[in-house]
C-alpha cells in the first residue's frame, strides 16, 4: 500500500461540515461591500518577487522570513505566494490603468501564503477579505472604511471589539522620529533583545511593536511619532477623529500602532479582541499614498483594510454566533429501483420551485431499507421526506412526511401538485 499523503502543515482542508460557515460570512460580505458600493477585483495568487520586494520593504519581516517564493523551472522568473494582497491590487489597477476615469472603490476576497508558525487562527494558508479605496485623499474616505468594518461587527452581532488608530505621519516626519527613535533604544541597547537589536537600524519602528514584556517600560518611554508630526498630518488625523466621534464609533488612540508593512502613511488602524490569546487583530488597515507611484504608477492616495476570515469564524464560533450547517428542505426516500426514474422527476419539480432536495440514492447491495433511508434522512438535517411509496405511485402519487418537531402522519400529494404543495408550504 502506498503512503498516505497529507496537506501541507499549516494549509488545512476546509470539510462540508465547516464550508457552509465560510459561505455564508462570504455572502454577509459581499452584501456588505455592495452596501458601500465597492466592486470584486481577482487577482492572481502568484506574483513577480519583486512586487512584494518594492511594495511591502526589502526588512520586514514578511519579505525577510515569511515568503514562499521560487524559481519559474521554465524562465527563471522569480515568483512568490501572495502573502498579502494590497500589493496586487495596486500592481492591477497601474497595469490597466483603473484609474483613469476616477478613484476606485474595490474590494477581494482569497487565500494568501505566509511561512508562519502555525497557531490558532493563523496559518500558512489562510483567507483575507479586503477592502481598497484608491485616489481618494480625504480622511472621510479613511472614516469610510472603518465604518464598513464596524458595520460588520453589527451585522455579525459580535461583541469584545475594540478599535485602535494612530497616525504614523509623511516619510520625512517619520525619518525625523526614526532618527530620535534609534538614537533612544542605542542608548539603551542592554535593554533590547536579539530581535530588537537586529531591527535596531533596519526597521526600529517595528520595535515599539514587541510583545516582550522585559521591554515594555523602554517602548513606552521611547519617542512618539506623533510628536514629529506636521500641521498637514495632525489635520488629517483629527478630521478622521472627528468623523468618528460624529457617527459615535468609540476608539483608542495606540501610538504604538505601527503595521507591517512599509507602505502605510497617515492613517492606521486595527479592530481587536482579548477573546483570541495573541492573535487577537481581526481587521487592520491604513492609508498607503506612496504605493501606487512605488508600483510604477502615477502618484495617487489610497486606503484600506484587510480581515482574516479565519480569525472572524474563531470569534463567532467563541461567541456561539455561528449559523447551523445547511441541511436540505426535502430527502426523497425510493424504496426500489424501479422508482428511480420517478424520483429524478420529482426531484426536479421540487427544485424547480426553490426546494433544496437530496435523494436517496442506490447502493452497491440496493436501494437500502425504509429504515436506513429514513435515518439518512433524520441525519440530512431534511424537514420533509417525499417518500415514493408503491401504492402512492400507482395511485399517482407520493407520500409526504414532517420530519421535525411534533410527531405526524402522513399525507399523500398527486404528482403533478407536488410544486403547488411545496409553494403553500412556503
Amino acid at each position: 500500500m502506498a503512503d498516505k499523503l497529507t496537506a501541507v502543515k499549516g494549509m488545512n482542508d476546509i470539510l462540508p461540515a465547516e464550508s457552509g460557515q465560510w459561505e455564508w460570512l462570504e455572502a454577509q460580505l459581499r452584501d456588505l461591500m455592495a452596501s458601500y458600493a465597492y466592486r470584486n477585483v481577482r487577482t492572481p495568487i502568484v506574483e513577480p518577487t519583486g512586487l512584494f520586494v518594492r511594495g511591502l520593504g526589502e526588512v520586514t519581516d514578511i519579505v525577510e522570513k515569511e515568503m514562499y517564493s521560487f524559481e519559474d523551472r521554465l524562465n527563471g522568473e522569480a515568483l512568490t505566494l501572495r502573502p498579502e494582497a494590497t500589493a496586487g491590487v495596486v500592481r492591477a489597477v497601474v497595469e490597466h490603468n483603473l484609474l483613469y476615469d476616477g478613484p476606485r472603490r474595490l474590494y477581494y476576497m482569497g487565500p494568501m501564503f505566509r511561512h508562519e508558525r502555525p497557531q490558532r487562527g493563523r496559518y500558512r494558508q489562510f483567507h483575507q477579505v479586503g477592502a481598497e479605496a484608491l485616489g481618494f485623499a480625504g480622511p472621510d474616505v479613511d472614516a469610510e472604511l472603518i465604518f464598513m468594518a464596524a458595520d460588520l461587527w453589527s451585522r455579525l452581532g459580535l461583541k469584545h471589539v475594540a478599535l485602535e488608530i494612530n497616525s504614523l505621519g509623511q516619510p520625512a516626519e517619520r525619518l525625523a522620529h526614526r532618527e530620535a527613535l534609534i538614537a533612544y533604544l542605542s542608548a539603551n541597547e542592554s535593554v533590547l533583545d536579539a530581535e530588537a537589536k537586529r531591527r535596531l537600524h533596519t526597521n526600529p519602528l517595528r520595535i515599539l511593536d514587541t510583545k516582550n514584556p522585559e521591554m515594555q517600560a523602554l517602548v513606552n518611554d521611547a519617542p512618539k511619532l506623533m510628536d514629529y508630526l506636521g500641521e498637514s498630518s495632525l489635520a488629517h488625523f483629527d478630521g478622521l477623529r472627528a468623523l468618528l466621534d460624529a457617527a459615535d464609533v468609540s476608539y483608542r488612540i495606540n501610538p504604538r500602532l505601527v503595521r507591517g508593512m512599509d507602505y502605510y502613511n497617515l492613517s492606521v488602524f486595527e479592530f481587536v479582541t482579548e477573546e483570541l490569546g495573541s492573535q487577537g487583530t481581526i481587521c487592520a488597515g491604513g492609508r498607503y499614498d506612496g504605493l501606487i507611484q512605488q508600483i510604477g504608477g502615477k502618484p495617487a492616495p489610497a486606503v484600506g483594510w484587510a480581515l482574516g476570515v479565519e480569525r472572524i469564524l474563531e470569534l463567532l464560533k467563541s461567541q456561539d454566533l455561528l449559523p447551523a450547517a445547511a441541511a436540505p428542505d426535502v430527502f426523497v426516500v425510493v424504496p426500489t429501483a424501479q422508482a428511480a426514474q420517478t424520483a429524478a422527476v420529482v426531484c426536479r419539480a421540487l427544485r424547480a420551485v426553490g426546494a433544496k432536495v437530496q435523494m436517496h440514492a442506490g447502493t452497491a447491495d440496493g436501494q437500502g431499507s425504509m429504515k436506513s433511508q429514513f435515518k439518512r434522512a433524520d441525519g440530512s438535517g431534511a424537514t420533509w421526506a417525499v417518500i415514493l411509496g408503491e401504492d402512492e405511485l400507482a395511485a399517482g402519487g407520493v407520500a409526504v412526511k414532517h420530519l421535525r418537531g411534533e410527531p405526524g402522519g402522513q399525507a399523500t400529494v398527486a404528482l403533478t401538485q407536488l410544486g403547488a404543495w411545496w409553494q403553500a408550504l412556503q
